[in-house]
């Protein structure tokens, strides 16, 4: 495909130069993780994450800061635990189940993002999910999303014949709505539009935004975190009870 058909694909699907970059950079992420997933029993992709989710923790301790309340502290404290969580659960799984988690964590974000950009708001007009908490979500958006999601996790697991033994990783694309749902609150608690705000503050981590695309109107590190967090927080606890 030629370059100005990706551009006019992505006019039409009202996709700015930002989500452009967001897209590039994206794809070379997944690239590298996916060679340190493979490589030495998948430590280096290990290690990767844990840094990347110390970076969230830090932007997230920024959060705080703007705004202490009692509250809040509970909050923050609820966040930072599945940031630690989403650390253990990645230092323990094997490969096949951390696809699970891409292909029902990142997998619904991405096609809840391109349905809501084709369709959202053209099926049902009226009304958005959740509006006052993020009022972008569409209804159309957030159920294909959720769609696509379990019925990718599905294939995986009955390709692998581990459907009864794993059948609680199709829970990934509803627990990463509800993480995306839970730091959407938390920005708005701690009036906070982006994530990447306080990245872009320190001299030391400027050059960070570009890692995870950041930009107006696009966070940074706890913003790409943030649903995985939330989810295999979950997906530890139940793991752990079975």
């Amino acid at each position: 495909m030629k370059i100005w058909q990706i551009n006019n694909m992505c006019y039409n699907l009202g996709m700015d130069k930002n989500f452009k970059t967001r897209f590039v950079v994206g794809l070379s992420m997944f690239m590298v993780a996916l060679v340190g997933l493979y490589t030495f029993d998948g430590m280096p992709f290990r290690v990767i994450y844990a840094l990347f989710v110390i970076v969230a923790g830090m932007e997230l301790m920024s959060f705080f800061r703007r705004r202490r309340s009692f509250n809040n502290t509970i909050l923050a404290i609820l966040e930072f635990g599945f940031l630690y969580c989403s650390i253990l659960f990645v230092a323990q799984v094997d490969v096949v189940q951390f696809w699970y988690v891409i292909l029902g964590v990142p997998g619904y974000d991405i096609f809840a993002y391109l349905f809501g950009k084709l369709w959202g708001g053209k099926i049902i007009k009226k009304s958005r999910p959740f509006p006052r908490i993020s009022k972008n979500k569409t209804w159309e958006g957030t159920c294909l999303g959720l769609v696509m999601a379990m019925g990718m996790v599905t294939i995986l697991m009955v390709m692998r014949g581990s459907f009864a033994s794993e059948w609680f990783y199709l829970l990934c694309g509803p627990l990463a709505l509800i993480g995306d749902l839970f730091e959407s609150y938390l920005k708005r608690r701690f009036g906070v539009k982006d994530s990447n705000e306080i990245v872009i503050k320190y001299p030391a981590f400027k050059g960070l935004e570009a890692l995870v695309g950041g930009s107006e109107g696009h966070g940074g590190f706890l913003d790409r975190v943030d649903s995985t967090a939330f989810a295999t927080t979950i997906l530890l606890i139940i793991s752990s009870l079975g």
